[in-house]
């Protein structure tokens, strides 16, 4: 089992910047890709980004795409989510997952298997 902690988040204004990262523990962080989700109030839970497990192979969701990064660093056993140009809508709390596959390539929740809390980006127009 892996255990997740999110950390980053905060208050912002749009077109600011806010750099999550999500330290992993309890199995070998290179053996596993990563995926960040968030959810807003009233939402449903939706699919950011995801890396796969050397950092190879990445992609977003099209309403981050060009705005957010995602990273891993396997020294820190850290994934990381650099948020730019940040908008209203983007305001959520976002999570961390490990995912069930070395290298995932859906947008399924239901493919990740260890959830962090969530950490909240609140984005103030």
């Amino acid at each position: 089992q892996v255990q997740l902690v999110e950390s980053g988040g905060g208050l912002v204004q749009a077109g600011g910047s806010l750099r999550l990262s999500c330290v992993a523990s309890g199995r070998t962080f290179s053996t596993f890709g990563m995926g960040w989700f968030r959810q807003a109030p009233g939402k449903e839970r939706e699919f950011v980004a995801a890396i796969n497990w050397n950092g190879a192979s990445i992609y977003y969701a099209d309403s981050v795409k060009g705005r957010f990064t995602i990273s891993r660093d396997r020294a820190s056993n850290t994934v990381f989510l650099q948020m730019t140009n940040l908008k209203s809508e983007d305001t959520a709390v976002y999570y961390c997952a490990a995912s069930k596959f070395r290298n995932p390539t859906t947008t399924w929740a239901a493919d990740f298997y260890s959830w962090g809390p969530g950490t909240q980006v609140t984005v103030s127009s």
